[in-house]
């Protein structure tokens, strides 16, 4: 069981007050709050170890290249990838699934096909039709149904020997769902496809093992995971990272340059050019180690509890309705009261101290599916209490009073 004032405690931000008011944080979906251990170890690579990666023969580069190496192989055993090589740093989810879709360039012609599902983020679907109109490749869309859950009957009609690449979220970040995605894997292989999951929202809730899974790659950002920003990571099978083109060119991911032909560095640094984000980079890994203190296990079993809580608590309300209703979810909740616009609602209860996101949520065509502006959205993290919930309840109440 977890003890949610001892881990609360570890969150400075959490203690401060937000227009006088206790801050109640329901935006974890957007970015998580960082706990004091990832905030000190921010402050110890910049107060002990700052210097350049991989090219130094002095003392602090070898200390920051194998501080930024010991990430990696944290990570590495993280998400169960085979080789550390598998592992390549990015900027963020959006990096990664654009350096697959600029590799997938290479490979695509007219007729192929690309398919994407209803469910998507912009970040994931975006990229995948700059490669279609790119390339020629048609991009197809794997349909939704009321509940926001994936038609698999339809996805298995649209796979075909034209289909070269499937892209899906693990978990939606406007509704919560948790897509099926062992069996859209196992599917897309049976036609030759290679399949990428996008786990940016799946990762603060589940720990994937990318061997099991058997994807072919796997995005996420690490300030969705008590991480700093400006770091992601793509996860490719080790045959796939060879065969696609580096996406960006400079130093680092060279082996050899002359003015007539240049080659490429072997995996990870092919596919990561120039000076990264060295400080986010070693401290993903001890976000992660600080998450995997409190269990995974722990973590979805509890965020559970909060998510049947707060949808119970929602329900309650006169003229409430929820968007996304899956069977499989996680501790994200979208709604909206009545006609009343959800930005409208969002800016009367953050002067409660309440942070809820408003809006589409980067996913405007799940929008357009229930013909609605946007949602208000609720996402919970394992740091968060059911007295919480009650406070943005009451929050909730009165801004319906208000605005009614």
């Amino acid at each position: 069981m977890l003890d949610i004032q001892k881990i609360r405690a570890d969150f400075p931000i959490l203690s401060q007050k937000v227009n006088g008011k206790p801050l109640v944080y329901f935006d974890n979906g957007a970015t998580s709050q960082k706990p004091q251990v990832v905030i000190e170890a921010i402050s110890k690579y910049y107060n002990e170890i700052n210097a350049n990666i991989h090219r130094g023969v002095h003392t602090l580069s070898q200390l920051a290249t194998d501080a930024y190496e010991v990430s990696r192989g944290t990570i590495q055993s993280h998400i169960n990838a085979k080789l550390a090589c598998e592992v390549i740093f990015t900027s963020g989810t959006t990096h990664a699934i654009n350096a697959v879709a600029n590799g997938f360039a290479s490979f695509l012609k007219a007729g192929d096909e690309v398919l994407v599902s209803a469910l998507e983020h912009h970040s994931n679907i975006v990229p995948w039709q700059m490669l279609c109109e790119k390339t020629a490749a048609t991009l197809r869309v794997i349909p939704m149904n009321e509940k926001g859950e994936l038609i698999l009957s339809e996805y298995e009609k649209l796979l075909s020997n034209k289909t070269k690449i499937v892209t899906v979220n693990h978990i939606s970040n406007a509704l919560g769902t948790i897509n099926p995605i062992k069996y859209m894997i196992d599917k897309a292989h049976e036609v030759g496809a290679a399949i990428l999951i996008d786990g940016a929202q799946a990762v603060p809730h589940l720990k994937p093992d990318v061997q099991a899974l058997d994807c072919d790659f796997y995005v996420f950002s690490g300030h969705k995971i008590c991480g700093p920003t400006g770091i992601g990571i793509l996860y490719g099978k080790e045959a796939w990272l060879h065969k696609l083109p580096p996406y960006q060119g400079g130093g680092e991911m060279i082996a050899t340059v002359s003015f007539e032909k240049t080659t490429y560095a072997d995996l990870p640094h092919k596919f990561e050019a120039g000076t990264p984000n060295i400080e986010a980079g070693i401290v993903l890994g001890t976000a992660i180690d600080y998450l995997n203190e409190i269990g995974f296990d722990n973590i979805a079993k509890y965020e559970h509890e909060l998510l049947e809580y707060a949808t119970e608590k929602l329900l309650q309300i006169e003229g409430l309705k929820i968007f996304g209703t899956a069977e499989a979810k996680t501790s994200v909740i979208s709604f909206n009261i009545g006609n009343i616009h959800p930005y409208d609602i969002g800016t009367i209860i953050d002067k409660l101290g309440i942070a809820v996101r408003t809006g589409h949520h980067c996913a405007q065509p799940i929008m357009d599916f229930y013909k609605i502006p946007g949602t208000i959205r609720a996402s919970f993290a394992f740091y968060n209490t059911k007295e919480e919930i009650d406070f943005m309840i009451d929050a909730l109440k009165k801004a319906q009073m208000m605005l009614s």
